[in-house]
């Protein structure tokens, strides 16, 4: 309580005491501080024993390329025509069910050659493709 000396004139004191809000925020602090360790309690269970795997690193992504005048290049060999680059990814897909592909293609290049790659992709039944581009 704050105590104001006495004074001809007996009006309200209109001062906030901010000792017992301190003290209270205090309390409430301490409070938190004891209780926030308590709260984080972690499901205790027995995990089951597997056998150690690692990753296919063997599966490369096939590098699909295609440049400014639109030469098509699978693994940085040249591919003469859309039904060659077609069979042999038919044939890298029947090795290799999980093949991906990374599609190179030059910012010049038409859109049409490569939805046209796209496409011959999808139709040798590969389904992971993916473009790679560069950050400017």
């Amino acid at each position: 309580m704050a105590f104001k000396p006495r004074s001809d004139n007996d009006g309200a004191m209109s001062e906030i005491n901010v000792t017992p809000l301190v003290d209270v925020m205090l309390v409430l602090v301490i409070i938190l501080l004891v209780t926030a360790p308590l709260l984080t309690q972690s499901v205790h269970v027995t995990l089951p024993k597997t056998v150690e795997t690692t990753a296919n690193i063997d599966a490369q992504p096939l590098q699909l390329g295609i440049d400014a005048q639109g030469l098509i290049t699978l693994n940085k060999q040249p591919v003469a025509n859309l039904a060659a680059l077609e069979s042999t990814l038919k044939a890298e897909f029947a090795k290799n069910k999980e093949v991906a592909v990374h599609l190179y293609a030059d910012q010049a290049v038409v859109y049409k050659k490569v939805a046209e790659v796209m496409a011959t992709v999808q139709q040798a039944g590969i389904a992971k493709m993916a473009f790679v581009t560069v950050e400017e």
